[in-house]
């Protein structure tokens, strides 16, 4: 092992046994500390100014790990606490300067260690080095080796972990759930950076805290708003006028979200998995420093790390965005009502939160360069969202305080030859997102990235460039950015880490839902991307315009909702794509979704019976063509 070190093997002594003593062999293992430094009052709380500097001394001690002894007008002191960090071990720190004992408390060091000089550094509870000591450990690269010798309880590879997971999202929790039943020791570090405006959350990542989870409560929300109107139709009779209460909302909202939060928690803690509250950078190949809300550090060695950061929504760069405005981070636990919005983005995070918006009876503009989905801009327009294009913002101003106040916002086309002027309660950023790996010292350990997006590319393994570190989730490049999917790599990966599986997750035909106020399903591949694909001569497009039953009696647009299929001829019109445009269609592209996974045909679909009077019966009967006749009719309860 090197150099090796002598210690002490108990505490205090005289000090004709101090030289005995010293010259022992290493000895017994103790309590493993992780790593980091904490304050002196983190160690044993605020301490008396003890006569007896030994029961000051030992008061430390037997707290067991790693205690450095040391003044703040040490210059030596930093280059230790770094060589410590380093091999992944934490430390106590103890200031003698600041003590009302210090020269009882430095003579009884001397006598234990027979050294005056500072930093004293000591492990379980016996003398480990001075900084000479720790330097020439440090470099000869015996250090690390020697304190987990020292400190025991340590993985299979001798690391700390064998799994750290950096981010407490949907797919890193799943990871490291499925790691730790496989017996593995597995920490997850999770600090969310707060938003501009001050917005933070807890455990389980953006979908239970700021996406999936409460967009759809507020979808939710909406839709009964326009239950409410269609209700009459069907002979319900009320006289009260019916409103809505944002903050009543946003409060039951919450309240489901922190119950969430908690599960999360109460799930790692049920399945042995380690759980910090801080935030993870790699500083070594092999070692993760976490610091935590207050700055407080600790370091961890790993055998394996796997990246699962997720995404944070992009801000334009313009004056005043960060001031003035919100992004989806924000709205969900906003307090008050946002009123007239401007919906920056026509990103699917954009359109769902400005169809929910506009279903609560709020005034909504959206601010968009591009096209839009087929039938998805008709629909919002007679939802009541209007829409400002082709602009992007060149300037937010705030021009009355308040909540929510009042902002005026400028803007200019696309070509630079017009430009725009309106004013907002609100100003909503949806503009796309990048995913949070450019601080976690991916460069330090040469994890290659896209410097533009944060995004990293990774192999059918989820394997990054660095052999040992994986990534998952929406940092990944190339690959969909879906809770489900999330989750399903990363208890693949963890089966194959550890439990000797080699399945892995398939990104194919993987089903997708955005609740926008007509909600659109998807699963495989697009029209342009089968086009692409197999060409068009060998691609069969079915299509149908429909209207559910339910939307009869009110009158609602009959034009509106739209299902597609796509298939490849060649292959016995094997369905390659399946989209629909219209209520629950993520409820129904769930199960056509397997039907897919199993090579689903157009003659089988054909032989299906289906369910009526339901939406999802068109798609047991297309016949129109768009190559035989482009144009799809009506179909069904208007």
């Amino acid at each position: 092992m090197g150099n090796s070190v002598r210690k002490g093997i108990a505490v205090f002594v005289d000090q004709s046994r101090i030289k005995s003593v010293q010259n022992s062999a290493l000895g017994a293992e103790g309590p493993k500390a992780s790593a980091g430094r904490l304050s002196e009052e983190a160690v044993a709380g605020p301490q008396p100014q003890l006569k007896d500097g030994r029961e000051a001394v030992e008061g430390y001690l037997c707290k067991g790990g790693v205690v450095i002894f040391t003044a703040t007008t040490c210059s030596r002191y930093a280059q230790v606490s770094e060589a410590l960090t380093l091999a992944g071990t934490s430390y106590f720190t103890v200031q003698l300067d600041q003590r009302g004992d210090k020269q009882e408390v430095q003579h009884a060091l001397w006598q234990l260690t027979q050294q005056r000089s500072l930093p004293a550094v000591f492990v379980n509870k016996s003398y480990f080095g001075d900084a000479e000591k720790i330097f020439q450990m440090h470099r000869d690269g015996t250090l690390m080796g020697l304190l987990r010798t020292e400190l025991g309880s340590l993985s299979e590879d001798g690391y700390d972990y064998d799994l750290v997971v950096i981010g407490g999202g949907s797919g890193g929790l799943a990871a490291a759930k499925e790691a730790a039943s496989f017996a593995k020791k597995v920490l997850v570090l999770d600090l969310v950076t707060p938003s501009p405006k001050g917005t933070t959350w807890g455990l389980g990542g953006t979908c239970v805290n700021v996406g999936c989870i409460p967009k759809k409560l507020m979808h939710q929300a909406a839709l009964l708003g326009q239950a409410v109107q269609d209700s009459r139709r069907f002979g319900w009779e009320f006289e009260q006028q019916v409103s809505h209460c944002w903050s009543c909302m946003t409060a039951a909202v919450q309240k489901r979200i922190k119950a969430l939060n908690f599960s999360c928690r109460q799930e790692l803690r049920d399945g042995k998995v380690a759980y910090l509250n801080a935030f993870g950078e790699l500083v070594t190949p092999h070692v993760v420093k976490a610091t935590d809300a207050q700055g407080k550090e600790t370091c961890h060695s790993a055998s394996v790390f796997i990246i699962a950061t997720g995404e944070r929504p992009r801000y334009p760069g313009v004056p005043g965005d960060r001031e003035f405005c919100i992004t989806s981070d924000d709205l969900f636990s906003l307090h008050h009502c946002p009123g007239h919005t401007l919906v920056v983005g026509a990103s699917y995070v954009g359109l769902e939160c400005a169809g929910f918006l506009a279903g609560l009876g709020l005034q909504v503009t959206v601010m968009v360069r591009s096209v839009l989905l087929r039938g998805f801009e008709e629909y919002m327009v007679l939802h009541g969202v209007q829409f400002l294009r082709p602009f992007v913002p060149t300037k937010i101003e705030q021009i009355q305080d308040g909540r929510p106040g009042k902002l005026r916002v400028t803007a200019v086309s696309n070509d630079g030859k017009e430009t725009y002027e309106g004013e907002f309660n609100t100003v909503l950023l949806a503009i796309g997102r990048d995913a949070c790996t450019r601080n976690i010292g991916l460069d330090r350990i040469g994890v290659k990235y896209n410097q533009q997006t944060g995004k990293i590319p990774v192999d059918e393994d989820e394997r990054t460039s660095v052999g040992h570190v994986f990534a998952i989730g929406d940092v990944q490049e190339g690959r969909l950015e879906l809770t489900p999917v999330a989750i399903q790599a990363g208890r693949l990966l963890a089966r194959r880490l550890y439990g000797g599986r080699s399945t892995k997750c398939d990104y194919a035909n993987v089903p997708t839902a955005v609740f926008t106020p007509l909600e659109y399903g998807a699963c495989g591949l697009s029209e342009g991307a089968a086009n692409k694909k197999y060409g068009q001569d060998d691609v069969e497009v079915y299509h149908t315009s429909y209207c559910p039953l339910e939307w009869a009696l009110p009158g609602r647009e009959k034009h509106s909702c739209y299902a597609k299929v796509i298939c490849h001829t060649p292959d016995n019109e094997r369905v390659v794509g399946i989209h629909v445009l219209g209520p629950n269609a993520g409820e129904i592209i769930q199960g056509f979704a397997v039907a897919l996974k199993c090579g689903l045909t157009k003659g089988q679909l054909d032989a299906t019976i289906g369910i009526h009077p339901v939406c999802a019966e068109v798609l047991t009967d297309l016949t129109i063509t768009q190559r035989a006749d482009g144009t799809a009719a009506v179909r069904g309860g208007c």
